[in-house]
């Protein structure tokens, strides 16, 4: 079992930079793959990036590739999203979910789920 909760939304100016964290309470999540996925209004969840159990894969969404960064430290149960340059149609609430795969960028293919955080990108 592993339970999630997202911290560092808010708002953010284009051009800017933003670090969403994400707490993993349980055991198990040093032996997870963690991936981050976001909604906008009216569209479906959608993959941003992943990482593996050791960090050593990532993976992104073409669109936020080269401006955005996952990383995790596993002695702090944390796992973060590192937003530099973000654009106003990133805005969404962005969600942290962890796994079996970190290749793995369907929503369906991970098993827990944070609560979500919002993020605005606006000047």
């Amino acid at each position: 079992q592993v339970q999630l909760v997202e911290s560092g939304g808010g708002l953010v100016q284009p051009g800017g930079s933003l670090r969403l964290s994400c707490a993993a309470s349980g055991r198990t999540f040093s032996s997870v793959a963690m991936g981050w996925f976001r909604q906008a209004p009216g569209k479906e969840r959608a993959f941003v990036a992943s990482i593996s159990w050791s960090g050593g894969s990532t993976y992104y969404a073409d669109s936020v590739k080269g401006r955005f960064t996952i990383s995790r430290d596993n002695a702090k149960n944390t796992v973060y999203l590192q937003m530099n340059s973000p654009k106003p149609e990133d805005t969404a609430v962005y969600y942290c979910a962890a796994g079996l795969s970190s290749r793995a960028v369907g929503s369906s293919e991970y098993s827990y789920w944070g609560q979500g955080a919002q993020v605005t990108v606006s000047s």
